[in-house]
């Protein structure tokens, strides 16, 4: 009865070189890091968070998530940013690029604080909410007005039918 002991070495070789990510895919744990992180990068702005929580449906991301993309970059971490911001978020908190891309990939609260920034950012360059929603994908107009609609849609889902409504009773509809 040699090969148990042989077969139990090898799955156990095995688990010690799958990273503790690939199995922690999509866990509760996880999800509720990255639910905390968003209110927490929202700073109490309602809007704000339903949008964080839009494009982090959208995204799917998880924690430890790199996604290559056919450009060559990758997509890091819960909201999927971009590694195109690696060297510019770097500079920004005066961190190495490898750094910053690890806390991309592995800390929640550093991904949705990167996404708001990024968001935020677009907002004050078009000044116009969905071109930001857009943008935060992609430099590209058809391409930035597809992403803003499966956001909204993905934002109505979890939301409600009033998730555009402003406190005044008018709402940004898409």
């Amino acid at each position: 009865m040699r090969t148990i002991p042989i077969i139990a070495a090898a799955l156990a070789t095995l688990l010690v070189s799958v990273p503790a990510t690939a199995s922690a895919r999509g866990s509760r744990a996880d999800e509720a890091e990255i639910g905390r992180c968003i209110r927490e990068a929202s700073k109490g702005h309602a809007w704000l968070e339903k949008t964080l929580w839009g494009l982090r449906r959208q995204e799917a991301g998880w924690l430890g998530a790199e996604v290559a993309n056919t450009n060559g970059t990758h997509d890091l971490g819960p909201l999927q940013i971009n590694s195109w911001w690696v060297p510019r978020i770097a500079r920004l908190v005066e961190q190495p690029d490898h750094q910053v891309r690890h806390w991309l990939r592995y800390d929640a609260c550093f991904n949705a604080q990167a996404a708001r920034r990024i968001f935020l950012s677009g907002l004050q360059a078009s000044g116009d909410y969905w071109k930001a929603v857009g943008i935060y994908h992609s430099p590209t107009g058809w391409r930035q007005r597809a992403y803003a609609a499966k956001v909204a849609t993905h934002m109505r889902k979890q939301f409600g039918a009033n998730a555009f409504a402003s406190r005044s009773g008018r709402g940004a509809e898409r």
